[in-house]
């Protein structure tokens, strides 16, 4: 009979949690307390609600008018939505020093981000689905093009701002003036999804062209920004 040998690097490795099993069990711990507190899906309601209200009574446009600019407020109505869940976010984790306990503990950096990545873009696509009668309702909305590119551009747009916005959340959390901060470094990171994205669904709704191009450039955006945001997301996490 052969016995292993069991090394103390070894057992600590078999000690460390694994990237999967982390991201799981802190994304589930995110959605349970959204779940009973509810508040960032009640703060982005409220907001887009009032959103939709208020350009709807600012302008009484016809339904051709509704299809050109639909794109731009419905985008923007989203991107300031999503600022006021994100602020939300790391602001829970430094009550009792959360995460100062997860900075000396044995698991991954990037199993952290992943959940929180993960959490927010569930969030905003709730707020999504419940805010896209509305827009259709009071805007008088009426795809002329393909109407499941709308959903691929929506999943693709939603990850871009929530990628850049979980991260510039985290490097903001311990700043004076975070509410300030975050909305200041990630919308001018955020000009060129914006612009994808909201000429993306103006094509959708117009028909006026194919939107392949801002789709793809939509995808390259939410790849580069991904990487380069878990590459770095470590030094965020240890910076003091």
């Amino acid at each position: 009979m052969s016995a292993t040998l069991v090394t103390p690097q070894t057992a600590a490795e078999s000690r460390t949690p694994g990237l999967l099993s982390v991201t799981f069990a802190s994304l589930v711990k995110d959605l349970r307390m959204e779940w009973r507190s509810k508040d960032a899906i009640n703060s982005m309601l409220f907001f887009s609600l009032l959103v939709v209200v208020i350009f709807s009574f600012a302008f009484d446009p016809t339904a051709e008018e509704s299809r050109r600019i639909a794109g731009g407020l419905i985008w923007v109505a989203f991107l300031f939505a999503t600022v006021v869940a994100l602020n939300q976010t790391w602001a829970r984790e430094l009550r009792n020093q959360v995460l100062d306990a997860y900075r000396i503990s044995p698991a991954p950096p990037a199993a952290l981000f992943i959940s929180k990545a993960v959490g927010n873009f569930l969030f905003v696509c709730v707020l999504e689905a419940l805010m896209t009668p509305l827009f259709i309702v009071f805007y008088n909305l009426r795809s002329v093009g393909p109407a499941y590119q709308l959903v691929i551009v929506s999943l693709l747009a939603t990850w871009a701002l929530v990628v850049n916005g979980t991260f510039f959340g985290a490097l903001s959390i311990r700043t004076r003036n975070r509410e300030i901060m975050l909305p200041l470094i990630l919308f001018p990171i955020s000009i060129p999804a914006l612009v994808a994205m909201v000429d993306a669904t103006t094509m959708i709704f117009t028909g006026d062209a194919s939107p392949r191009f801002w789709m793809q450039l939509l995808a390259v955006y939410d790849l580069v920004f991904t990487v380069v945001c878990l590459s770095l997301f470590e030094s965020v996490l240890n910076a003091e």
